[in-house]
């Protein structure tokens, strides 16, 4: 797979009432992120409905509620790929509601990953960030989909590909630079280290853990 590497999990997405947790929308038909709430606004994007690796259901944070002139609701989402960080406005209508309650937080300094469930530590984990040269990016991520690799390749067992992309190589191994939690698998690393190409790489134990509690659209906070 081209992420910066060399199930179905407990934790997707699931109906919930609003108000708790991370509010999500499962993208049920392929749309135009806009720049504003409004048809004739800028085009941002285009959000496929199913995501590119696994043709598993897409699902986006949602980080902002409003109404057009018509009465029309509207969603305003985090979005993948480049530029890292931006986001764009759905129609709600071509969406379903759902929640989360986890969370993940990765420290660079300190090379660590902690995971959250309705706001408390649920799994603090060591990991292998990107090297000097090619730093894992900073900023509000999310989980884009959850794959399950094949134990031949590298990082395996499995790959969580975040929203996030490498702000220094454009393009590694024929995919677009996606950041992702992996494994060290077919390709080592020391938890603790700064030696990757931007991934976080944790243990086969962690990142196991991982694939099989988070789910799309869990949001992602990664500092420096």
């Amino acid at each position: 797979m081209a992420i910066l590497c060399a199930c179905s999990p407990s934790g997707a997405a699931s109906a919930a009432p609003e108000g708790t947790g991370q509010r999500l929308a499962i993208v049920n038909h392929s749309t135009v992120a806009r720049a504003a709430p409004s048809t004739t606004s800028a085009r941002v994007s285009v959000v496929r409905d199913r995501s590119p690796l696994t043709g598993a259901r897409r699902v986006l944070p949602v980080i902002g509620v409003t109404r057009d002139p018509s009465g029309a609701s509207w969603l305003r989402v985090l979005l993948g790929g480049r530029p890292n960080g931006r986001s764009g406005w759905v129609r709600a209508r071509l969406t379903a509601p759902a929640t989360t309650g986890w969370a993940i937080r990765v420290d660079l300094s300190a090379r660590r990953v902690t995971v959250h469930r309705d706001g408390r530590r649920a799994r603090t984990f060591g990991a292998v960030v990107g090297a000097p040269a090619t730093p894992t990016p900073s900023g509000r991520f999310f989980v884009e989909e959850v794959v399950v690799l094949d134990p031949r390749e590298p990082g395996a067992p499995y790959a969580l590909a975040l929203s996030a992309r490498s702000e220094v190589l454009q393009e590694f191994a024929g995919g677009p630079g996606q950041i992702a939690f992996h494994g060290t698998r077919n390709i080592g690393g020391v938890l603790g280290t700064a030696a990757s190409h931007g991934c976080v790489r944790l243990s086969t134990t962690a990142v196991t853990w991982m694939a099989r509690h988070i789910g799309p659209g869990t949001p992602v906070t990664i500092i420096r």
